[in-house]
């Protein structure tokens, strides 16, 4: 076994990346606080060609040396827009054919292994504050809640991993059904 070296990858430049086909789902981070969070969603949105990330409330947006310090040039790469108010956000969303779901454990949620996303349709991942979870606001705007099953003793993931999860679990359903 030989470790593949960085030009053996593939990967496309900054411009390719831009005009290759998306994943179709956007991610929206709704009043994320920690930066190093914020730049690991765009890493996985890099990774796995998202279309766009919405920065919303007090999420804090490129340029940012803790973003960039886990973005690692994603910022570049990925689409994303900055909107200070959630609802404002998931209207321009739902008014571009996107389904908003929230990633939440709430009642009633859905468990991610039921999640069938559908070929036709874009969605939207509301992913919320690390303390405080996913706003009311958005709650209320949303179609359902999506909750990763977990069974150890803490109530929650780190929003990047969660992030990675879903991204991840959508990517399968999709090219894998």
């Amino acid at each position: 076994m030989r470790k593949l070296k960085t030009d053996e990858l593939g990967r496309p430049s900054i411009e390719q990346f831009k005009e290759q086909p998306k994943l179709p789902i956007a991610l929206v981070l709704d009043n994320v606080r920690s930066m190093y969070n914020v730049g690991s969603v765009f890493r996985t949105a890099d990774a796995f060609a998202v279309e766009k990330i919405w920065l919303c409330g007090i999420t804090g947006r490129p340029p940012h040396r803790e973003i960039e310090k886990t973005a690692l040039g994603a910022t570049e790469s990925v689409d994303w827009e900055y909107c200070k108010d959630i609802g404002q956000a998931l209207d321009a969303l739902q008014l571009s054919g996107y389904r908003l779901m929230a990633v939440e454990q709430a009642h009633p949620s859905l468990p991610l292994q039921h999640f069938q996303p559908l070929p036709q349709d874009r969605y939207a991942l509301v992913f919320g504050n690390e303390v405080n979870g996913v706003s009311q606001e958005a709650l209320e705007r949303v179609e359902t809640c999506i909750e990763i099953p977990q069974f150890g003793t803490k109530h929650s993931l780190n929003i990047a991993v969660t992030a990675g999860i879903l991204v991840w679990d959508y990517y399968l359903k999709r090219f894998n059904s």
